[in-house]
């Protein structure tokens, strides 16, 4: 826990990793109702590149390998099922009607004092998949529904 600590002449200050239960996801859509904010769950934030491998005529040794463009993952958001909600009309005209209408969305990380630590903007989403979890009568649960999102890349933004 020594690494940790950072003593600095006028205070001690502890660096710690940001916490990932206190998070805002924005759309910029209209209309968004205040539901339109709740999200349980963010994953597939993230980036990869897939090298391409070329191999060289008379070189046995190695092969060579090349960087491609980065691939993407989908996003997929997760939230207790609402009656109402701007998003999941969104979502249902681009899945029942095939009217895709991409958007930009801003995920930011908060601190305890609600105010954003990290952000990213995920630029040109749209709906992929809608679904809604399991009902089973033996539990206790929320109905939870799940929205993925395609998009073209993202990015770290300072706000």
């Amino acid at each position: 826990m020594k690494a940790l600590v950072l003593n600095m002449s006028k205070t001690n200050s502890i660096i710690e990793p940001y916490v990932g239960f206190h998070f805002l996801v924005v759309f910029e859509l209209t209309p968004l109702l205040p539901v339109d904010y709740k999200f349980k769950e963010v994953s597939g934030l993230s980036a990869s590149i897939t090298p391409e491998i070329l191999i060289e005529g008379g070189e046995n040794r190695f092969k060579h390998k090349l960087p491609t463009q980065p691939d993407y993952s989908n996003l997929v958001l997760k939230r207790g099922l609402f009656k109402d909600s701007g998003v999941i009309n969104w979502c249902r005209d681009a899945i029942e009607n095939f009217d895709f209408n991409p958007t930009n969305l801003y995920i930011s990380l908060l601190n305890t004092n609600h105010i954003p630590v990290a952000n990213w903007q995920v630029i040109n989403a749209y709906p992929v998949k809608w679904s809604v979890s399991n009902f089973n009568a033996e539990e206790n649960s929320l109905v939870i529904e799940t929205i993925e999102l395609a998009y073209k890349y993202f990015k770290p933004i300072n706000l």
